[in-house]
């Protein structure tokens, strides 16, 4: 699932995971919360600023 960029750093960020709810709601989790109490579980969005930050890995290009 693609993420809005509207939401701030967790579209980009490898850490995020997206939880749908069985009403059809969609939510961020931050898997980091898990292992560190800084972090919001669920964040309130748009995430502007974030310590544990890091960007997802680029996907390999097909080579011609």
């Amino acid at each position: 699932m693609q993420i809005s960029p509207r939401v701030g750093l967790c579209a980009a960020c490898q850490h995020v995971k997206v939880i749908q709810s069985a009403k059809g709601s969609f939510f961020l989790l931050c898997e980091r919360a898990k292992t560190d109490p800084r972090f919001s579980k669920y964040p309130v969005l748009p995430v502007l600023h974030c310590p544990g930050f890091e960007p997802q890995p680029e996907e390999p290009r097909p080579q011609q």
